[in-house]
């Protein structure tokens, strides 16, 4: 009876030990979870996911802003649109300017809503002609596509009267096409490579912990061809062209002045191949089938379809993508601006509009209007 009694004793204290060591590894991860939240609380003003910022608009079948939403330092207007308050109905005398694009206009990763560049941009310009008033839409939403933007112009930007449209789109619909390629060649099946799991999201250590991961098999092997989607350079952007022209022939309906700007990314040609993939991170996070080289090669191919459609259909081009350094100082990730890129862009906006004859002609109309 004496040896059973050790026995139970030794087994009793083994679970007493297995108990301890699962606590203590519970309350580790519980202090981490925190630890992560309370950091995205310092860098982004919540802890919670930003997901409680859209809805699916079911009339027009479209994901958009809750109209009032606040989450951190985003806050969205009344009207469903990240930024100030403006007027539906436009006043007579002001310049409205509407601006298209997705994750890289909407800027959630800058500090607040005034640091978004599209906001820089409008307050540059109304510092350079005071004598007019401006108001703005940034009718961005991430994950928009240029066939969600058109959308987006028709039914909810176009009722608002803008007098000029900026449109600055290529990441998402470059993604897309290169998803596509590489499902055609047989590299990629099931759910999308960076879509999170149920556990990453709903617990921030695990959504770091899938990321990093993501992020280590996304570089390894990223300047090599081996695995990588093949690109048929003749006509990559093809669709892209096609539908980047169909959004600025709508969005110069009623005589609103077009502006294109040329898409900048971190990645550069003149980079060492380390600074490459850092550059890079992101965008194979997203595209992990693409080399080095073909990230280039797209980014820009994309771009020449801007200058191209800009030309052939008199839109303004904004050009000078490479002006914002391709560096950490400028860029969180691989096309996302800190506050210094962004303000970077909204001034490279800014200037391009200024310097455009049909922008200068409408600011001299507006001001001889409120004489």
């Amino acid at each position: 009876m004496a040896q059973t009694g050790e026995r139970l004793s030794a087994g009793t204290k083994w679970v007493a030990l297995g108990l301890v060591i699962v606590l203590v590894t519970v309350l580790l991860l519980a202090a981490a979870e925190g630890v992560i939240r309370m950091r995205q609380w310092s860098r982004h003003g919540t802890a919670s996911s930003f997901d409680s910022l859209y809805r699916v608009d079911p009339a027009i079948g479209l994901r958009v802003l809750v109209p009032g939403a606040r989450v951190g330092n985003i806050s969205v207007n009344s009207l469903g649109f990240r930024g100030p308050e403006i007027e539906k109905a436009k006043p007579p005398g002001r310049i409205r300017i509407a601006f298209l694009g997705a994750s890289t206009t909407f800027c959630a990763e800058v500090s607040g809503d005034a640091a978004a560049w599209p906001q820089v941009a409008v307050e540059r310009l109304k510092a350079r002609f005071p004598g007019v008033e401006f108001d703005f839409v940034n009718g961005a939403v991430p994950g928009y596509a240029v066939e969600s933007s058109l959308k987006n112009l028709q039914h909810r930007i176009g009722p608002l009267q803008p007098d000029v449209v900026v449109i600055y789109h290529a990441t998402n619909d470059f993604s897309y096409e290169a998803r596509r390629l590489a499902e055609e060649q047989g590299l990629v099946a099931g759910r999308r490579s960076h879509e999170p799991s149920w556990m990453a999201q709903n617990l921030r250590l695990w959504e770091l912990a899938e990321k990093n991961l993501r992020v280590l098999v996304a570089k390894q092997g990223a300047e090599t061809n081996k695995g990588r989607v093949v690109i048929d350079e003749a006509t990559l952007g093809t669709a892209f062209r096609t539908d980047l022209t169909r959004l600025v022939e709508a969005a110069a309906q009623d005589g609103r002045r077009v502006a294109l700007a040329t898409f900048s990314a971190r990645l550069r040609p003149e980079q060492t191949v380390e600074e490459r993939k850092q550059a890079a991170v992101s965008a194979l996070v997203y595209m992990p089938f693409m080399s080095l080289d073909a990230l280039l090669f797209g980014y820009a191919r994309y771009n020449e379809n801007i200058r191209a459609v800009a030309r052939d259909s008199g839109a303004l081009l904004i050009d000078g993508e490479n002006l914002i350094p391709g560096d950490a100082v400028h860029f969180v990730d691989s096309v996302h601006f800190t506050d210094a890129g962004s303000r970077a862009m909204g001034e490279r906006v800014a200037n391009g509009l200024a310097a455009d004859p049909g922008f200068l002609q409408l600011v001299a109309t507006r001001k001889a209007d409120r004489v």
